[in-house]
């Protein structure tokens, strides 16, 4: 059966990193940088208007992408299907995605081109997406998916949670449509985890989701959309851009992580023993550190790229992926597995092989 192989990866985020004591100056803003430096493990980041750069979503994927395809030696022109990741698009309408195309491309070709929106875990629902998209279209070669994040834009002046917290980045995968069987069997198949490695092929192998929509009133950008367009007397209250409704309780991932990566493998019928290496919603260092152990896992099998960049929502998990390829921590045949959380909520994970 024909799936999806990651051959490119890439990475972008605007202007110099901004550490924690420079962004008190620049957004004028407190707040706790013990706690966010040993709890939540951010050091720095990136954000586009701090820096006084004329960026924002688009021109974030538009070089992640560029990055992909460099890196896999792919023409743009040979791109059939284009996937923006993200809850932070450059419009409400038209999709990112659609703009991304245009920019690779320049003009009209035969392409498919569209957003997904699932918050936070965006990116790998996309990737979920392009894959079984890739598996079912012989005619689909190669399709990017870009994670994207500029939640920063959407940060209300003072606001010391939002400044602290969010950040700016992409991240893309360029996939290929890849034939024959993948995967490392099954544990009982007569083989050892390492054997069953050797004979990987690689490419997606399987997906698994939650949602729960009834938590919608946590956190997001409330307004702007058909339900509470923005107005002169909605600016005046200062109710736009990024609003915490509610309190998110702090477990919520440490309960949620585990149960669905199990899930996923047992969906997928592969033992843990085989997986390589695991890649987190780049949220909380302490949570990846406790959900780590509760899966039995050492930590030198996961990647974490908050203390330089921040949180950047639906790119984080992309971004960690390529700073794990390109610096050697994964290899081809590694078995991967990505898990993300989005408000909302949704969350996530997917389970391939390099």
């Amino acid at each position: 059966m024909a799936t999806a192989k990651i051959i490119g990866t890439g990475l972008y985020a605007p202007g110099e990193p901004i550490g924690n004591e420079e962004l008190k100056r620049l957004a004028g803003v407190e707040f706790d940088s013990v706690k966010l430096e040993g709890k939540i493990g951010i050091l720095s980041r990136h954000i586009a208007k701090l820096r006084g750069l004329d960026e924002s979503a688009a021109d974030f994927a538009e070089r992640a992408s560029r990055a992909a395809l460099t890196d896999a030696g792919v023409d743009a022109q040979e791109v059939g299907l284009f996937i923006v990741a993200t809850d932070t698009p450059e419009y409400v309408s038209p999709a990112t995605a659609i703009l991304l195309q245009g920019r690779l491309q320049g003009g009209e070709r035969e392409a498919e081109a569209f957003d997904v929106g699932a918050s936070c875990a965006s990116f790998v629902t996309a990737l979920d997406v392009a894959a079984r998209r890739h598996a079912t279209d012989p005619s689909l070669r190669y399709s990017l998916v870009v994670g994207l994040y500029n939640m920063p834009a959407h940060v209300r002046p003072g606001d010391p949670f939002g400044f602290s917290i969010f950040a700016d980045g992409a991240g893309a995968v360029l996939l290929e449509r890849s034939e024959g069987e993948i995967g490392a069997g099954t544990a009982n198949d007569g083989t050892s985890a390492s054997e069953r490695g050797a004979k990987a092929r690689s490419g997606y192998v399987e997906g698994c989701f939650r949602a729960d929509g009834t938590q919608w009133d946590y956190v997001g950008v409330y307004s702007g959309g058909a339900r509470k367009p923005v107005t002169r007397e909605l600016l005046e209250r200062g109710e736009y851009g990024l609003e915490n409704l509610k309190r998110l309780p702090g477990d919520r991932n440490l309960k949620l992580w585990p149960p669905l990566v199990l899930r996923l493998l047992e969906k997928a019928n592969y033992p843990q023993a085989s997986v390589s290496h695991y890649i987190f919603t780049q949220i909380n260092r302490s949570v990846i550190v406790d959900v780590m152990a509760a899966l039995g896992e050492s930590m030198d099998k996961t990647t974490m790229v908050m203390d330089r960049y921040g949180y950047t929502g639906s790119a984080c998990v992309p971004m960690a992926l390529h700073e794990a390829r390109s610096s050697g921590r994964v290899k081809s045949g590694d078995a991967l597995v990505l898990v993300a959380s989005g408000a909302g909520f949704a969350v996530g994970a997917n389970l391939l092989i390099l």
